[in-house]
């Protein structure tokens, strides 16, 4: 028989992702007590089918690559790499989709979870279905907050609807490597699991309408391509799909713009997400989508909700993460979600009103200004805060540094190793806007360029910063040379 619980807290999260999370733990530092609501895996989809199961599926094969490509490791090394255990190490990166220990932290921390679907149903007011079977009304005293990530896009391609195919959360948790795998879409998701696929046994054709990595300046996106090739990944780019049926074998064929074919075993479509914010009872609160369009949520710089005011004229309904359709990378979800947090206890407790400073504590001013991104591809790219295009469009007076990755330090890494960098810089203030890298580990020169963009830290005082010789982060003094220091 189904219960009707009726629960108060002072905030109620709906989503236990990485954001979800990471904003309970901050309003329970604060002081507050917080439920979490979750339906899926505690832990969400970075944990289980997104950023840990792709990177344990690229990792191994960037780690072989690397190997071969050093004279006296290569010939000690297998060419190719063993798939049964990439998937096993993989399983365990996801704890073979089990949630036990992130519901211990959760617990630990002194935060409630109620599984079931969450929706709102009226200003602080939320609605559980249980997985339990019983049904929870919840009120929140203080604030709501929507962390609930984002969704698959799915591309108008005829047939589509009637085959079965791939997602990214296909793609990461499977357990057989497809002979011929076909990938829908040129982005970051798209072109990680491209080479991961590659890597182990598939013979990959990627598919994009437009470019490949189109978000990075072109030299980067270049050596990334080259590195899919080298893998034996077939690219189609600035190609359309028009169609896609099954065979009598039950392969699948794609109709390609130009009258061409490809035919392969899985597809995987990556064409972008959205946010998950469908059943979340929004219109009971003013707030819908306009017609035909999916609903998108304006925040200020704690994660507000613009328009979303109880019968008092107070604030109370924030959404974080891919919820909030700003940024849709976990790392800048959690910070979002620890300045939402720290935002929602410091005006509980009177000590904020309004929005607070750019940089403070409690405003998420790098979403702005300084976001750190990664593409795990073997080469690497790595960028962080404005491109010159932005930068421009912003209405800075920008000058761009180049030059190809060619230090002591990326000599030593490998042969050959090829990169390429790009500082961004303001010539009024003599400060850097934004920097991108790529090459091999790349990825590991990235926080102190998102350092010096956060901190503005003035040209001639990083020409202070002496990198170690011989390191590939000898590339920074080499740009600031380049640009006249």
């Amino acid at each position: 028989m189904t219960a009707q619980l009726e629960r108060e807290f002072d905030v109620i999260v709906i989503g236990a992702g990485a954001v979800g999370e990471n904003v309970a733990e901050r309003v329970v530092r604060g002081g507050l007590s917080a439920v979490l609501v979750e339906a899926e895996l505690v832990g969400g989809e970075c944990s289980y089918w997104a950023c840990m199961p792709s990177k344990a599926l690229l990792r191994p094969g960037t780690a072989l690559h690397a190997a071969q490509t050093v004279p006296g490791a290569g010939q000690a090394v297998a060419r190719t790499l063993d798939a049964a255990a990439v998937l096993k190490r993989r399983d365990f990166f996801t704890a073979n989709w089990q949630d036990d220990s992130q519901v211990k932290w959760v617990e630990e921390t002194g935060i409630e979870l109620i599984r079931g679907h969450g929706w709102l149903t009226g200003p602080r007011k939320v609605e559980v279905a249980g997985l339990d079977g019983n049904s929870y009304a919840l009120a929140a005293r203080h604030a709501v907050v929507v962390a609930t990530g984002s969704t698959p896009n799915l591309p108008p391609v005829e047939g589509l609807d009637d085959v079965e195919y791939w997602t990214t959360r296909e793609a990461t948790s499977a357990h057989q490597i497809p002979g011929r795998l076909a990938v829908l879409g040129g982005g970051v998701a798209g072109t990680e699991l491209a080479q991961a696929y590659a890597r182990l046994g598939s013979a990959v054709t990627l598919v994009a309408r437009g470019g490949l990595l189109g978000m990075f300046p072109a030299e980067a996106s270049r050596l990334v391509a080259a590195g899919l090739r080298a893998d034996g990944v077939e690219l189609r780019l600035h190609t359309g799909t028009q169609g896609v049926s099954e065979n009598d074998d039950g392969s699948l064929s794609l109709a390609l713009e130009g009258g061409s074919t490809v035919t392969a075993d899985r597809l995987l479509v990556t064409t972008g997400r959205h946010p998950a914010l469908e059943g979340l009872g929004l219109e009971s609160v003013g707030l819908a989508a306009a017609e035909g369009k999916a609903l998108r949520l304006g925040t200020d710089s704690t994660g507000l909700v613009t328009g979303a005011i109880d019968d008092d004229g107070g604030p109370w309904l924030y959404a974080v993460g891919d919820a909030a359709g700003k940024v849709m990378l976990t790392h800048q979800g959690k910070y979002e979600a620890r300045a939402t947090g720290g935002a929602i206890a410091a005006r509980a407790r009177g000590e904020l009103t309004g929005e607070p400073e750019p940089w403070s504590r409690y405003a998420q001013t790098a979403d702005v200004h300084a976001i750190p991104n990664v593409v795990f591809t073997d080469p690497e790219l790595a960028n962080v805060g404005r491109s010159v295009q932005q930068a421009e469009k912003d209405g800075f007076r920008a000058a761009s540094v180049e030059l190809p990755i060619q230090v002591a330090g990326s000599s030593l890494h490998s042969e050959p190793y090829e990169g390429w960098a790009q500082l961004v810089i303001d010539e009024d203030r003599k400060v850097l806007l934004g920097a991108t890298f790529a090459g091999p580990d790349v990825a590991e020169l990235l926080h102190a360029a998102t350092i010096a963009v956060v901190g503005e830290v003035p040209l001639d005082r990083l020409w202070h910063a002496v990198p170690s010789y011989p390191t590939i982060s000898e590339v920074w003094l080499r740009l600031l040379e380049e640009y006249g220091l």
